[in-house]
């Protein structure tokens, strides 16, 4: 039986309950997921400092894969640090229609967002000039914007699917018009893999009135932060996505990935045995399948997903389960499917 380690980054609200999830599923698996703990919540971070950073990112390039859960941003953001210290290049985010959940939105969505994990507005926190005038510099590079834009196109390879470039090339002429020449000439190395570009905001219109154009797109750091949360709000719930974050060598094979649910650390309701763990069991699933093991997450896939489209699932997604009981429902299911 193979057998993985993993870093786990532990951190705030119900990062608990999820963990549990995350432990009793895995448990379920035909083959060995030990993990490797770092505690990152708020407490530890004020106790610990700058050192527990360096901890974790040492632990996770060590193992090359980690898996990590909601933290509190309070005196910076343990994402963005991570993102620093790992050298992350890509983040995707996949946001599909789950049957089972009632919704405003009536139409179907399956898309992939493929965004730069650096750069654009949030590297630089600005300052102020006088009392009524701030600044703030916005990057765009060229290196993170191609391994993104390879990312995008392998992945519609996989998929059989078109990729869609936005930004606001016609406004931001320097700096996204640089993001979009280096998809070009990605693009120019997947001739059988059809490209376009759209401005962000007609694509935001695009994805509503017509979401079935939209398979894989590929955009800069904050455009695609703004577009995955819309995304899995049409779909029910920001706690219904999941993430993964990749840095590459000069092969541009990846050498450390990081997965995470996408949701927040939700302390109104943590403790409480009800928060739903759907986004961390598909972070789960999108793990083991760069672990190696396809078929185990695609059956941990439908485990999850036929037992929401079934109604037993938790409450926020109409169901009356708690977080254990719905865990329990999603393994009974998988390991059926596994026998």
């Amino acid at each position: 039986m193979s057998h993985h380690r993993v870093a786990e980054l532990l951190g705030d609200g119900i990062s608990a309950e999820l963990s549990a999830s995350v432990h009793a599923i895995a448990e379920v698996l035909p083959f060995g997921l030990e993990f490797v703990p770092v505690d990152l919540s708020h407490e530890n971070r004020e106790r610990r400092g700058s050192g527990l950073y360096d901890e974790a990112a040492a632990l996770a390039l060590e193992l090359g894969t980690a898996l990590k859960y909601p933290t509190a941003t309070t005196r910076e953001s343990p994402n963005k640090v991570l993102r620093e210290k790992l050298r992350f290049a890509v983040i995707h985010r996949p946001v599909c229609t789950i049957p089972g959940i009632q919704t405003n939105f009536k139409a179907k969505i399956d898309i992939d967002v493929v965004r730069i994990a650096t750069g654009g507005t949030y590297d630089d926190p600005g300052r102020r000039i006088g009392l009524d005038t701030a600044v703030s510099l916005r990057v765009i590079e060229r290196g993170p914007s191609r391994a993104a834009a390879r990312f995008a196109f392998k992945l519609a390879q996989l998929r059989g699917t078109s990729v869609v470039s936005t930004s606001k090339y016609t406004i931001q002429r320097a700096t996204d018009g640089l993001f979009e020449e280096a998809v070009q000439r990605v693009a120019e190395d997947y001739p059988a893999i059809p490209h376009r570009q759209e401005l962000f905001d007609a694509l935001l219109a695009g994805i509503i009135m017509k979401p079935e154009r939209y398979n894989v797109i590929v955009c800069p750091n904050e455009y695609g932060d703004f577009l995955s949360d819309a995304a899995c709000g049409l779909i029910g719930s920001v706690g219904l996505g999941d993430s993964a974050n990749y840095s590459f060598g000069e092969d541009e094979r990846v050498t450390t990935a990081m997965f995470d649910p996408a949701g927040g650390t939700a302390p109104d309701i943590a403790g409480k045995n009800v928060a739903n763990p759907t986004a961390a069991l598909l972070a789960l699933a999108n793990m083991i399948r760069h672990l190696g093991h396809p078929n185990e997450c695609n059956a941990l896939r439908a485990a999850l997903l036929g037992a929401i489209a079934d109604g037993e699932c938790t409450a926020d997604i109409r169901g009356k389960l708690s977080t254990t009981e719905f865990t329990a429902v999603v393994g009974a299911r998988l390991s059926s499917a596994l026998r």
